[in-house]
C-alpha cells in the first residue's frame, strides 16, 4: 500500500478526517516525501563528485567500504518512491529487474559461484538503473536546472585542483591515491605527466565531470538569464582549461559533440546565433590570452602528444571513434555466440568483482561496455540488456529532439552527453554507473511538461 492510500484508509476508518482535510493531508505528506527524496538525490550528486576524495583524504581507512557510499541511497530512493506510489514501472524497470534477479542464480550456479561479486553486479540493474527513472520522476525542470548550475560552479575550483595535481609530483598529498596511497592516483598520460583525477576515485570522473558540466555551460551561453555571468564566463575558462589538463581525448570529443549539438539548435533560430557569436569570440579571445601563459602551453603540448602517440597506436581518428565511443558494438554482438549461454557471470567484469575474483584490477571480460554486458549475462539476457538500453537511447532521443524543434533547448543539450552514455556508457566502474544514472534522470526531468513537482 502507497502512503497516500494508507493516510485515506486510517483517516476514513477513525473517522477523524473530513474528504477535503483527507486531501489536504495526502498533499501534505507527498510535499514531504517529495522533498525528502529530492534532498536525497542532491547527496547522491554531490557524494558522486566527493566520494573519491572521502576514500583519498578524509576517511583513507574507510576507502574499500566507501565505493558503496551511494548504495544505500539509492536503494532507498527506488523503494520509497515506488512505495508511494510515485515511480510507475515500465518494461525497462521490469526487464532489467527479471534480468538482474535471474543473473544472480545463473552467475552463482552456472558461472563464476562467488554470490557477492554477483550481487555487487545486480545492484546496477536492480538499484542504480531504477534510479535514473526515480530523478526523471521526482525533479522538476527547475531541479534540473539547479543542478547544473551548482556543477558549473563547482568546475571552477575543480579546474584549479586538477591544475595543481597536474603540476605536483604524484607522491604529494594532493595526488594521493585511495586509501592514502602514496604512488599516486595519477593515471599515465604523456611526457612524464599523469592524468589528474579532481576529487573522484580515478582520472576517468575528472573528465566525466567536465564532459557533464560542458552541455550546461553551453546551454546557459544561449539560454542568457539563468545563471550569473562571472561564474558562467568563469567556469567556460575553467572548461577550456581543463581540456588539456586532464590528457583526456574524451573530454575534448565531448565537448566537440556539445557544440555540434548547439549548432543543430541554434540553427532553429538564428537570434540564437548572436549570442553564440559573442560566447565564440569570448573563448578565442580567452584562448589567446592563455596561450601567452607557460601553465598552459605546457599541459596544451602535453595533450597534443598524447593525442597523436594514441591516435597512432589506435589507428587514427577512425580508430579511436570506432574503438571508445562506439564501445566495441559489432564485436559484443559478433563474438556472443561463442560466449557461454549464461554468460561467465554478473559482476565478472566489474572493477571489484576483477579484483575479487582474480586479486587484480583487470579486464576479465572485455573493456568494451556491450562486450562485458553480454560476456557477463550471456548471448540471451545480454541482448536482452543491450536492446533495452538501444531502445530507451532512441525513445529519449525523439522525445528531445521534439523538444529542440519548440526552441526548449535544455534536453537536447544534456542529450548531446546522454546519447552515447545511455546507450553504452561504462556500468563496470561506480563513477561512470554514477554519471549515467544523474545524466539519464535529469535529461528525462528536463523532459516534463511543468516545473512543479511530481506528484
Amino acid at each position: 500500500m502507497s502512503l497516500l492510500n494508507y493516510v485515506h484508509v486510517v483517516g476514513r476508518e477513525t473517522g477523524e478526517l473530513s474528504n477535503k482535510q483527507l486531501l489536504i493531508e495526502a498533499t501534505h505528506v507527498t510535499n514531504v516525501s517529495i522533498r525528502l527524496a529530492k534532498q536525497c538525490i542532491w547527496a547522491y550528486f554531490l557524494l558522486l563528485i566527493f566520494e573519491g576524495a572521502l576514500r583519498k583524504w578524509v576517511l583513507p581507512g574507510l576507502a574499500t567500504p566507501l565505493i558503496l557510499i551511494r548504495d544505500p541511497l539509492a536503494l532507498w530512493l527506488v523503494v520509497s518512491v515506488w512505495q508511494q506510489g510515485l515511480l510507475p514501472l515500465n518494461r525497462y524497470i521490469v526487464g532489467t529487474t527479471c534480468v538482474g534477479v535471474i543473473s544472480i542464480f545463473t552467475a552463482t550456479l552456472l558461472g563464476h559461484g562467488n554470490l557477492p561479486v554477483a550481487l555487487f553486479g545486480a545492484r546496477i540493474l536492480l538499484i542504480h538503473f531504477p534510479l535514473m527513472f526515480v530523478i526523471g520522476r521526482i525533479f522538476s525542470r527547475d531541479d534540473v536546472l539547479k543542478i547544473g548550475k551548482i556543477a558549473v560552479l563547482i568546475a571552477i575550483p575543480m579546474a584549479v585542483l586538477i591544475a595543481f595535481q597536474f603540476y605536483s609530483p604524484q607522491s604529494a598529498w594532493i595526488n594521493r591515491g585511495i586509501g592514502g596511497d602514496i604512488g599516486g592516483a595519477g593515471f599515465s598520460g604523456a611526457m612524464g605527466y599523469f592524468r589528474p583525477s579532481g576529487t573522484f576515485s580515478f582520472t576517468n570522473g575528472s573528465a566525466s565531470y567536465f564532459c557533464f558540466v560542458a552541455p550546461f555551460i553551453l546551454f546557459f551561453w544561449i539560454d542568457g538569464k539563468s545563471i550569473n555571468k562571472l561564474i558562467l564566463i568563469c567556469a567556460t575558462i575553467a572548461l577550456l582549461i581543463a581540456i588539456p589538463l586532464s590528457i583526456s581525448r574524451t573530454l575534448l570529443f565531448q565537448v566537440v559533440i556539445s557544440l555540434l549539438f548547439l549548432v543543430i539548435a541554434i540553427s532553429r533560430n538564428p537570434w540564437y546565433l548572436w549570442r553564440m557569436l559573442f560566447a565564440i569570440m569570448s573563448g578565442v579571445v580567452v584562448l589567446v590570452i592563455l596561450g601567452q601563459m607557460s601553465f598552459f602551453n605546457t599541459a596544451a603540448d602535453v595533450f597534443t602528444n598524447r593525442y597523436e602517440s594514441a591516435n597512432e597506436v589506435e589507428g587514427g581518428i577512425e580508430g579511436v571513434f570506432l574503438d571508445r565511443f562506439l564501445g566495441g558494438l559489432l564485436g559484443a554482438l559478433t563474438g556472443a555466440s561463442d560466449l557461454p549461454f549464461w554468460g561467465f557471470g554478473l559482476g565478472m567484469g566489474t572493477n571489484v568483482g576483477s579484483v575479487l575474483l582474480s586479486g587484480t584490477k583487470t579486464f576479465l571480460i572485455s573493456e568494451g561496455e556491450w562486450g562485458r554486458v553480454v560476456g557477463e549475462l550471456g548471448p540471451l539476457l545480454g541482448l536482452c540488456i543491450l536492446y533495452l538500453r538501444v531502445e530507451l537511447t532512441i525513445k529519449i532521443t525523439i522525445a528531445c529532439y521534439r523538444k529542440m524543434l519548440h526552441y526548449d533547448f535544455l534536453p537536447w543539450m544534456l542529450l548531446s552527453f546522454g546519447l552515447l552514455i545511455i546507450a553504452q556508457g561504462g556500468w563496470a566502474q561506480p563513477t561512470a554507473l554514477g554519471y549515467f544514472t544523474m545524466i539519464g534522470g535529469l535529461i528525462m526531468a528536463s523532459l516534463r511538461r511543468s516545473s512543479s513537482s511530481a506528484v
